[in-house]
């Protein structure tokens, strides 16, 4: 299922802590919103707000798929040029190459991961300057049946700026972060 990703920019948390009681209250789940600012040591007193994790503040996981991606060619080359060299023929057969191969593939994911340390979200990058103004950027996940909640609730929210929309094609993984709690506290009560 599509979702759509709403950015908004506030210099208020009391302000937006409001604004998601609201939409938590209208329907829209807490893993669905989330609030990315350089004061986290604010975010502490603000219970209710959802804060971005420190590991989607940088750039790894993306980075790290990319990485992924070099490594699946460094795979596939690695075994093309021992199979068509005639190497694979040889007494050590194709274990030595199958290992390089995998090698290759790991070390090109970590170097990915490790670049994407270095760099902010991609998602995150066009909002540097809001947050170096000390500005908080507020986001939330939302189905299509939910844009009408949001609408209804940004009317009471005049000084929330609206700041762009995507596509968030992660819909599995709000799912799973929505369940895993719910598994929790039912077996483990």
């Amino acid at each position: 299922m599509k979702m759509l990703r709403h950015y908004f920019i506030s210099d208020n948390l009391d302000d937006l802590e409001v604004f998601e009681e609201q939409l938590e209250n209208a329907g829209v789940s807490t893993p669905q919103i989330h609030v990315l600012t350089s004061h986290d040591a604010e975010l502490d007193h603000h219970k209710h707000l959802h804060r971005v994790q420190s590991i989607m503040k940088r750039d790894v996981i993306h980075s790290a798929c990319l990485g992924a991606v070099v490594g699946v060619c460094a795979f596939v080359l690695a075994l093309s040029v021992a199979y068509f060299s005639g190497w694979t023929e040889t007494a050590a057969g194709w274990l030595p190459f199958v290992f390089l191969a995998i090698v290759l593939l790991g070390f090109s994911t970590w170097e990915g991961g490790l670049f994407g340390i270095q760099k902010p979200n991609h998602h995150f990058a066009r909002f540097e300057q809001a947050l170096k103004d000390d500005k908080h950027i507020f986001f939330m996940d939302l189905e299509p049946d939910q844009e009408a909640i949001l609408e209804r609730v940004l009317k009471s929210h005049p000084q929330v700026e609206r700041a762009g929309t995507e596509l968030f094609n992660h819909h599995w993984l709000l799912e799973f972060q929505k369940k895993v709690p719910r598994f929790f506290k039912e077996t483990w009560p």
